[in-house]
């Protein structure tokens, strides 16, 4: 097995792809995804600036809308459509590697990306994927990359997954992964195993994925090395696959505007070649793009500002950010935010001033500035250990 499974930096190695004729793009998201608001909350709940913050829009909301923040039924979507998403991720792998893109989205809980763009000529051939937050002790979900249903019974899957989500059981989980896995041409994945998503505390979010994979893990045919991730938590997840004797992959897990900043390099043709190089052969090169090499920090703010940007160009609907963030309003009608200002229909002053504060953090000097004081090129000498797992 020396050899076929590796993992590779584009600025250490410029030849790293030379070998392969196909670069995989796994693990990115759409205008179709519905991202969560919860972790604002938390977030809340561990820094003091931001609790108060949050405190004054919870009452304003309440003082001048007559609205209640409900984070659980909130959420945003990311700025790119299908369209825009397949040719961001295809464009990266031919331009930069000279390769054969294969691009797979996962959206949050739905498969309307890929099934929309199969109507597309250029991305017909694009699998049905998903990523499915599967509820498991009790107090989280663990997202689970489901790559490459069948498009005949893509609908179904994913009714099985809403079902389960809505009615949660650990039996029940082990039967859908079962069911899953005895489809040949399908990957499963455990997304950022590592990440303590849900602020559950880490230690009991590591106890669950131990229990998690002394269950599951049979059915799990890889581990995600996040591309959204930091150095610390992949260099976990690497740790995890070697205890597990699991396959590590790529998963970039983008939201804005950046390219996912891994893919795997492949001499498949097809998607489903690939899962059989994964899931038969125990084939897997990882191959970081050089945005990783960028300070996390830095490019999670990047990721922030992609998201309230305004794209005057995008279609009617999806150009600002209070039109790609939704809640319910006072009926419990959930409708984009923007119409939920005063009839102005002006972003709220204070809300304002938040988000200018954010854009104020990702322009010229402060950026700079901000990019040094968080350089990780400590990180690069040492990266996620040797390059063979």
């Amino acid at each position: 097995m020396a050899g076929l499974r590796r993992i590779s930096y584009l600025w250490k190695d410029a030849n790293a792809a030379r070998e392969y004729s196909t670069g995989v793009s796994l693990h990115s998201h759409t205008n179709q995804s519905k991202e969560t608001l919860d972790f604002l909350a938390n977030f809340g709940s561990n820094y003091k600036l931001v609790r108060k913050l949050i405190h004054i829009c919870e009452t304003r909301a309440i003082e001048r809308y007559k609205i209640k923040i409900d984070y659980s039924r909130s959420y945003w979507t990311p700025p790119l459509t299908p369209r825009l998403a397949f040719d961001l991720e295809s464009r990266q792998i031919e331009k930069s590697l000279g390769l054969m893109p294969l691009v797979s989205l996962t959206d949050h809980d739905t498969i309307s990306a890929p099934m929309l763009l199969r109507t597309v000529s250029a991305a017909r051939h694009i699998p049905v994927s998903v990523e499915w937050s599967a509820p498991f002790g009790g107090d989280q979900s663990f997202h689970l990359g489901i790559h490459n249903l069948p498009s005949d019974t893509g609908a179904d899957w994913m009714k099985v997954f809403e079902e389960y989500t809505a009615n949660p059981s650990e039996s029940k989980l082990t039967e859908i992964l079962a069911a899953l896995d005895a489809l040949p041409n399908v990957l499963i994945v455990f997304n950022h195993p590592m990440w303590d998503l849900y602020s559950i505390s880490k230690e009991k979010h590591h106890q669950q994925v131990r229990d998690f994979m002394a269950i599951n893990g049979q059915f799990i045919h890889a581990l995600e090395l996040n591309g959204l991730r930091n150095w610390k938590e992949n260099r976990e997840v690497k740790q995890m696959a070697k205890a597990w004797n699991m396959l590590l992959i790529s998963g970039g897990d983008r939201h804005g505007m950046e390219p996912n900043a891994n893919v795997n390099l492949s001499n498949a043709s097809s998607f489903t070649e690939f899962v059989h190089e994964v899931r038969y052969e125990g084939r897997s090169h990882v191959l970081f793009m050089p945005q990783y090499a960028e300070p996390w920090k830095h490019r999670i703010l990047q990721s922030t500002l992609d998201a309230i940007r305004n794209y005057p160009d995008f279609p009617q609907g999806s150009r600002t950010w209070d039109q790609r963030a939704f809640h319910p309003d006072s009926t419990g009608t959930v409708r984009p935010l923007c119409e939920l200002w005063p009839a102005d229909g002006n972003v709220p002053r204070h809300l304002g001033w938040v988000i200018d504060l954010v854009k104020m953090l990702g322009a010229a000097p402060v950026s700079g500035s901000l990019r040094l004081a968080w350089s990780e090129s400590h990180e690069l000498r040492f990266a996620l250990g040797e390059e063979a797992f």
